[in-house]
């Protein structure tokens, strides 16, 4: 029976389309085969935007065009559709959504097509050459003010290759995509939380001697309707008050979208090995002053377990040893716990011998 190929692709390679940097500094969406880019001035081939940028009222439209360009020496067949933007769960890479989940956002609201034909089109691109594609935005009366972020992402077609994931086989399709920066006009809230903070601990055998690993975890959500640039502060105390991390505000290397969730990890060596710990993380948002920072702590008790384990082994052998040699030997002390465990009666003066216990036989009656 044939497997059938899992065109979840776009999911695997393409739709995340890590272009991490914030717009200011975001590069056109370009793998070396094609690009997608918003369409330059008429009569130019000059790229003047990596992205697209708009902003508008609740109710507004919005009309522009997104040029699809084949660099390769094939021509080359697309599925173009338009998506919302997403945050990645670990790392806050953005990403866009794959072709198999719906947007819920601005990429239902972008229509392709010269007609406003549909969210999604197919179309061939020659080699060397490139296709404008007008699409219209529409943006819904009942719109919520602030940000809200998508793409226009052209997938390949072509199974370019496959590969084992779980015992089945998995098509590989490559996407690219532009981004859509929307700002609906209205009050602004911007807002950021730290809404976890955890620590995993790897403890050397022998405390001391080597250095404990730590591993902190932390979650920021953005919880407001802008979207923000993230910094953070981790720092760390002992019993005391004493400072056992110190950590200077830095700014992370994301932008954090509106109604994002993100899991953070950050290695701590050197971290203490026999302490009460408190941990703590502290965030604000870069160039966002009315952005309050949010603080969360979390508390530990630093124990060198495996060493305390393999002190514990140690005495327990040794209880184990005297017991035997104060037994008179390892059978000696088998057959004790094992007359013990059955609850044979043992006379006062008894020992630990190989017989075996017999009774007397009574005395004989004679006449």
């Amino acid at each position: 029976m044939t497997r059938p190929y899992a065109l979840i692709v776009a999911a695997v390679v393409g739709l995340l389309i890590t272009l991490t940097g914030p717009p200011t500094t975001a590069r056109a969406a370009d793998n070396g085969t094609w690009a997608v880019f918003p369409t330059p001035p008429e009569g130019s081939d000059k790229r003047t935007r990596e992205y697209f940028a708009h902003e508008a009222d609740p109710g507004g439209e919005i009309e522009d065009s997104v040029t699809i360009a084949n660099t390769s020496d094939e021509a080359l067949t697309f599925r173009v559709f338009a998506t919302d933007a997403i945050n990645t769960p670990q790392g806050g890479a953005f990403a866009l959504l794959p072709v198999e989940r719906e947007p819920t956002d601005v990429g239902t609201w972008m229509l392709l097509g010269k007609n406003d034909a549909a969210r999604d089109t197919t179309l061939t691109v020659e080699a060397h050459q490139r296709v404008d594609i007008p699409f219209r935005l529409k943006v819904p009366a009942d719109a919520t003010p602030g940000d809200h972020i998508g793409g226009i992402v052209a997938l390949n077609t072509k199974v370019e290759s496959i590969r084992k994931k779980d015992k089945v086989q998995v098509g590989v399709q490559r996407s690219v995509g532009a981004r859509m920066y929307l700002r609906v006009s209205g009050p602004l809230a911007p807002d950021l939380a730290v809404e976890s903070v955890s620590v995993d601990r790897a403890a050397p055998l022998i405390p001391w001697v080597s250095d404990a690993k730590a591993t902190v975890r932390y979650v920021l959500v953005n919880r407001g309707n802008v979207r923000l640039r993230p910094t953070i502060q981790l720092s760390a105390e002992g019993l005391f008050g004493r400072d056992v991390l110190t950590q200077r505000p830095r700014a992370l290397k994301l932008e954090l979208l509106p109604g994002q969730r993100v899991e953070f990890t950050e290695p701590w060596a050197g971290s203490p090995q026999l302490d009460w710990v408190t941990v703590k993380a502290k965030a604000g948002a870069f160039d966002e002053p009315k952005v309050a920072q949010t603080t969360r702590e979390t508390s530990f008790l630093a124990v060198p377990w495996p060493a305390l384990g393999a002190l514990f082994t140690l005495a327990l052998l040794v209880w184990v040893g005297r017991r035997i040699r104060r037994a008179g030997g390892p059978r000696a002390l088998w057959r004790r716990l094992r007359s013990r465990l059955r609850g044979t009666p043992k006379s006062a003066d008894s020992r630990d011998t190989d017989e075996e216990w017999t009774s007397a036989a009574p005395p004989t009656l004679t006449r």
